[in-house]
C-alpha cells in the first residue's frame, strides 16, 4: 500500500476520486503533458488513466503513485516503479505550472528517490526525461542523477536515461 510522504512543504498521498477533475486537468495542460509518456493525450485517455489508478494501480498494489499537494490543492502527480525500459525502479513527476520555479520539483524529487532508498531498499533510482526536457534534466543533475545512456525513439527524438546510485551521504528528506 502506498504510504503518505510529507516533504517541507508538500503532502505526497493516495489519490481520491474527488481528484478526478484535478488530475484530468493537470495532465491535459499541454506543457506538462508534452513530457509525459507518449505526450498529450485525449481528455477521455486522461480519465481512463485516473481509473485505471484505483481499478489496477491501487487494487493490485502495482506500484505507488500519489497526488502531490501543497496546501491542501493538488499541484502534482508522482510514481516510482519498476520498468523494463530502465531494468529497475524509475520516478516520474510533474507538477503544475502555477507551481514552477518554486524548488517544489526537486522536493518531490528527492521525496521520491529517498523513499525509493529507504523503503524499498533501492541501490539505484533512475528516470527518463526528453532530451529537450532541460527544466527536468538540471533538476535531476542537481539531485545526484547522471546520465547513463540515450534511447532514439521511434518518432526521432531522443530520451535521456538517468541514474542516481545511493550513497553513504543519503540522507531522507521525509518525515513520516
Amino acid at each position: 500500500m502506498t504510504p503518505t510522504l510529507r516533504t517541507e512543504r508538500l503532502l505526497l498521498e493516495l489519490y481520491g476520486p474527488e481528484d478526478e477533475e484535478d488530475f484530468v486537468a493537470l495532465f491535459q495542460d499541454t506543457r506538462v503533458s508534452q513530457w509525459m509518456g507518449d505526450g498529450p493525450a485525449s481528455e477521455e485517455a486522461d480519465r481512463a488513466l485516473f481509473g485505471r489508478i484505483f481499478t489496477k494501480v491501487y487494487a493490485q498494489d502495482l506500484f505507488d503513485v500519489w497526488a502531490v499537494r501543497r496546501d491542501g490543492l493538488l499541484v502534482g502527480h508522482a510514481e516510482i516503479k519498476s520498468t523494463d525500459v530502465v531494468a529497475g525502479h524509475e520516478i516520474i513527476y510533474a507538477l503544475a505550472p502555477a507551481v514552477w520555479g518554486l524548488g517544489l520539483g526537486t522536493e518531490v524529487a528527492e521525496a521520491i528517490v529517498a523513499y525509493g532508498f529507504d523503503t524499498l531498499a533501492l541501490t539505484t533510482v533512475h528516470a527518463t526525461v526528453a532530451a529537450p526536457n532541460k527544466a527536468s534534466l538540471t533538476l535531476l543533475d542537481g539531485i545526484g542523477f547522471e546520465h547513463v545512456r540515450d534511447i532514439a525513439e521511434d518518432d526521432g527524438s531522443t530520451t535521456r536515461v538517468l541514474a542516481r546510485h545511493l550513497t553513504a551521504s543519503d540522507k531522507s528528506p521525509l518525515t513520516r
